[in-house]
């Protein structure tokens, strides 16, 4: 991203401390200084209108031309207006640390009186203030993390209390995690921006002078056919366009809507559990793992390598490390590594990330192609007829204007000689109104309207016009492996461990009895300690399993074999943790023995962690040294279950003298507990959709991060690898020239997903190709 100047005054949601609360504050320039400038002021604009929120109203979108401009979202805006949200997102910033400076240092905090009267000691403004601001001395002021969690009647391990009316309670001081919405447009409005179109204006002119002279020259009603059923046709492309516009506004509201049910996990009231974004509240725990985007403002409690990517919001690549000493996360940030828990301080409109959507007022004015190329042809069919109507009526007209002058009689015209020149006057109207055709608008808005129709029969809502042309001429469709062409409801159903390849469709089997009794053990603490899931009590007291699919997966494994979740977290600390990441492709903690010691955990990529071994425990439950027989019997264990579409984990420990004192977990010594195999179902009705796509002659590649084996396997379960087809890991992509790719890339079914970053940034050779990401 890079920053530049913008072209016109930047739209800033109002900014306010902890004593200026967005109501009373008028509508004025707010000036902040710049860094370096002196007493210069830079000029901020903040908008009159507001919605009943207090936040800024977004702007309708400009003319909107043979298009339906969408209220897309952040995530899919063009670049300039993600450079303005950098902006905006510094701007804002410096604001308030500004007024704060400003601020008297020696005041003391007056609790308002209705906050304190709801039982908490701090309002909404103060937090909002000490986050954005990042500002540590207010913190500790206030009692650093304990005291504001005191102020806001929350514990920092229980949560908050959802006792009836307590949250309601709390909403009504604190606010709600919604973003205030622009006023939905109506109908009417469509209308308008439907007669925005040039073709529409040019047909409305020439329909005009069609009646007025057809009615001068023939009379009522002969004369005024031609430009009655010109006025019909618009009438008709109007109201087409703008009903289809409208119902797909209210579609996309409602779509929006839905995008907004995103879950995230809290605790509250002891228990951990999922709940609707929306519903999040200040004083709220949230639990934040790597992948997942921060939910609102808040304050670090506790954590490991908690590492963030604020590029959203500062434009910045850099990514951000979240520890007690900077405890401070905005909203719409993303955690690149790590995991941690945050006391949630502020929601909604209140956040950085929502004042920054309320400031940003251009909506989206983005054309179809098709659209783009019939505005161009309009104006030069429109162009050329003009030219042609004008020297039509000049070569008509000239003899009668010539003999008018000859005579001198310039000044003197009969009222057969006024007909006369409005009988020409229709003909050059007539040009024009042949040459552009009233058919063509209602031609495209019928066509676009049929294809988003068409697409929402099948469950896919359309949110860029451009999309129907686009998945119409694509050639290549790319699709995700797990979740898309697979259910992404993973279970273990084969094991190698002690050497012995376990095979169970029910995890409840004699695994167990089957094993030594010491590798039991350490095969229970490795899962049971190195996982980003958890094992909770729901409020109905059934044990619930919460975390990704895979943790999943193994958490019920090891429950099926009788390990006990919260004991063996109770019996063992965790000293370090290093999270899984794409980049490692391994999780790996440091735990404090109940006896004294340290022990690691590791787990990961099966060929990976295998590589990291140098004993295992064999069938008598003793730690012996690999030899390379045994770690050839291994890895051909590892190709067998990639081979039957399972996903490969690799599971072990080795003992440190001092885990504390570590500064980097070690990557090799490791003792080799087990592989698991972990089965993910393709989705019903996968093969023949990949069927029908070879069929309509689009060919499917699929875009995945798992083993090349196991990718293939899936592959030809789900019809996309056939014999001809080729199977490719990114290192071996990376190596090949540009003229061996220009001859691979037709031949490639199955891909790491480094490639598609690579194919994005060298589109120019699969330029013969239109490719469609599914994710």
């Amino acid at each position: 991203m890079h920053s530049g100047l913008l072209a016109r005054p930047l739209q800033l949601a109002p900014l306010y401390g902890a004593a200026s609360p967005p109501a009373a504050l008028p509508c004025r320039r707010t000036p902040w200084a710049r860094p370096g400038l002196g007493v210069s002021t830079a000029t901020l604009r903040r908008p009159c209108r507001r919605n009943p929120c207090g936040a800024a109203k977004t702007e309708r979108p400009d003319r909107r031309g043979f298009r339906f401009a969408a209220a897309g979202q952040l995530s899919s805006s063009p670049r300039p207006q993600r450079e303005k949200l950098q902006v905006a997102a510094s701007a804002s910033k410096a604001a308030v640390q500004l007024q704060n400076g400003l601020s008297l240092q020696s005041s003391q905090y007056v609790v308002p009186e209705d906050v304190r009267a709801a039982g908490f000691q701090i309002d909404a403004d103060e937090l909002t203030s000490i986050v954005e601001s990042r500002d540590t001395e207010r913190l500790t002021e206030h009692g650093q993390l304990d005291g504001i969690a005191d102020k806001l009647a929350t514990s920092l391990t229980d949560g908050i209390s959802t006792r009836e009316g307590l949250l309601g309670q709390r909403q009504e001081i604190y606010g709600v995690n919604k973003f205030a919405e622009s006023e939905p447009r109506s109908f009417w409005e469509f209308v308008w921006d439907a007669l925005q179109d040039t073709t529409l204006i040019i047909l409305a002119a020439c329909a005009f002078v069609s009646l007025t002279v057809g009615i001068a020259t023939e009379g009522w009603p002969n004369g005024s056919h031609d430009g009655i059923g010109i006025f019909a046709s618009i009438i008709l492309v109007v109201s087409v366009t703008a009903t289809s516009d409208y119902q797909q506004s209210l579609q996309f509201r409602d779509l929006d809507k839905e995008k907004r049910k995103i879950l995230v996990q809290v605790t509250r009231d002891g228990f951990r559990q999922r709940t609707l974004i929306d519903d999040l509240l200040p004083g709220d725990v949230v639990h934040l793992a790597v992948g997942d985007q921060v939910p609102a403002d808040g304050v670090f409690i506790s954590g490991f390598s908690l590492l963030l990517d604020e590029s959203s919001l500062t434009g910045e690549s850099e990514p951000v490390d979240v520890n007690e000493d900077k405890p401070f996360l905005s909203s719409g940030t993303k955690v690149l590594d790590g995991s941690g828990q945050m006391l949630v301080t502020a929601v909604g409109m209140r956040t950085q990330w929502g004042k920054l959507m309320a400031a940003l007022t251009e909506g989206g004015n983005d054309e179809t192609p098709l659209q783009v190329k019939l505005s161009g042809v309009a104006n030069i069919i429109g162009k050329i007829g003009l030219f042609f109507a004008v020297l039509t009526f000049i070569v008509l007209s000239q003899e009668l204007i010539g003999q008018k002058y000859h005579d001198g009689l310039l000044l003197s015209w009969s009222g057969d000689d006024v007909l006369e020149i409005l009988n020409h006057f229709a003909v050059a109207v007539t040009i024009v109104v042949v040459a552009v055709p009233e058919g063509l608008p209602l031609a495209v808005t019928l066509s676009l309207a049929y294809a988003m129709e068409k697409m929402m029969n099948d469950k896919a809502l359309v949110r860029q016009l451009a999309a129907c042309e686009t998945m119409g001429s694509a050639t290549v469709i790319c699709s995700d492996k797990t979740g898309t062409l697979t259910s992404n409801r993973m279970t273990v159903v084969k094991a190698c461990i002690c050497g012995n390849t376990l095979e169970f469709n029910d995890p409840l089997s004699s695994l167990s009895s089957e094993l030594p009794e010491v590798a039991v053990e350490t095969l229970l603490e490795s899962i049971l300690t190195n996982t980003g899931g958890e094992v909770v009590i729901d409020q109905n007291g059934k044990q619930d399993i919460i975390g990704t699919p895979t943790e999943t997966a193994l958490l019920e494994f090891a429950l099926s074999l009788g390990g006990n979740y919260k004991q063996k977290r109770q019996e063992s600390k965790i000293v370090k943790v290093e999270p899984f990441n794409s980049v490692k492709k391994r999780m790996t903690v440091i735990l404090e023995l109940p006896g004294g010691g340290y022990r690691a955990h590791c787990k990961g990529a099966a060929e990976i962690v295998l590589a990291a071994c140098d004993k295992f425990i064999d069938g008598s439950g003793s730690v012996v040294p690999l030899d390379k027989k045994t770690a050839n019997l291994l890895n051909d264990t590892i190709e067998t279950f990639s081979s039957e579409a399972l996903r490969t984990l690799c599971l072990a420990y080795r003992g440190l003298e001092d885990g504390s004192t570590q500064e980097e977990i070690p990557l090799q010594g490791y003792t080799f507990i087990g592989i698991v195999g972990i089965k993910d179902p393709v989705r019903l009705g996968v093969r023949e959709s990949v069927a029908s796509c070879r069929s309509a002659g689009i060919a499917v590649k699929m875009v995945t991060g798992d083993n090349i084996n196991t990718a293939k396997a899936i592959a030809r379960e789900c019809g996309i690898l056939t014999d001809g087809g080729l199977a490719i890991e990114g290192a071996e992509f990376r190596e090949k020239t540009p003229e061996e790719l220009l001859e691979l890339i037709p031949k490639m079914q199955v891909c790491h997903s480094s490639v598609l970053s690579w194919l994005r940034k060298s589109i120019h050779l699969v330029n013969s190709h239109v490719l469609v990401l599914c994710n």
